[in-house]
């Protein structure tokens, strides 16, 4: 059966797709550690979401395969289907959005910078890392993903806030030409509805799911829930 490539979001890495095991079951699951985060947070991290595309596609190196992407990945993913679109065969946009300025996130990206310096990266990792979930930091996996996101230095959190705040896909998804499915939470703080509707109206063959009760971190709030939507997604003809 054809893998499944995990791209995980902004100060992520593969160890925050470990719920997600049991899709394993019929397909490979192939999780990526960016360049600055998860487990190559000791690399520098690159400056442009073209940029870390070239080098997922890379990365991968296998023919064809279905891909996730998640908040920062989902806009990676959309590169990846502008640059290969022949390689892969489904998508999935969780939590994602169609453009790096995003109006209605907890705080302007620029304010995120400007803490990061200020803060410093373990207090900017945790602080962030707790508006993904609905209870914040009491949150059952919060812990686990703020160690991962603590992992990453300073140079990848600015690198990777300042690609996002430098990018748009808007005038690529009615170019996306296969299946897609788009995954929010209703109560992301990240992602609003207006970025979720833009994906859902404007890609061509797009399903939407929207999971109650979930911030921005669905696949930890709610690992069941989302498992069984993205294998019915993926397992639909």
């Amino acid at each position: 059966m054809t893998p499944l490539v995990f791209v995980h979001g902004f100060m992520g890495g593969s160890k925050q797709w470990n719920l997600q095991t049991p899709l394993a079951k019929d397909r490979e699951l192939i999780a990526i550690d960016l360049p600055g985060f998860g487990k190559n947070a000791h690399k520098d991290a690159l400056r442009s979401i073209p940029e870390f595309a070239e080098w997922v596609l890379a990365e991968v190196g296998t023919e064809q395969f279905e891909l996730l992407g998640h908040s920062m990945g989902g806009m990676i993913a959309q590169e990846m289907i502008q640059l290969a679109p022949d390689r892969v065969r489904k998508l999935v946009l969780y939590a994602t959005g169609a453009e790096g300025v995003i109006p209605e996130r907890f705080e302007p990206i620029e304010t995120s910078i400007q803490r990061a310096h200020a803060d410093g990266a373990k207090s900017t990792a945790r602080r962030i890392s707790a508006t993904w979930f609905l209870d914040s930091e009491t949150a059952q996996e919060f812990p686990a993903c703020a160690q991962i996101a603590e992992a990453c230095s300073l140079q990848a959190i600015i690198a990777g806030l300042e690609a996002m705040q430098n990018w748009s896909g808007l005038t690529n998804l009615a170019k996306i030409a296969l299946p897609t499915l788009v995954l929010w939470g209703d109560r992301d703080r990240t992602y609003s509805w207006s970025q979720t509707e833009t994906l859902w109206r404007n890609i061509p063959d797009c399903r939407l799911a929207v999971l109650p009760a979930c911030a921005h971190a669905v696949h930890l709030e709610s690992p069941i829930l989302f498992n069984r939507l993205v294998s019915d997604f993926l397992e639909a003809k």
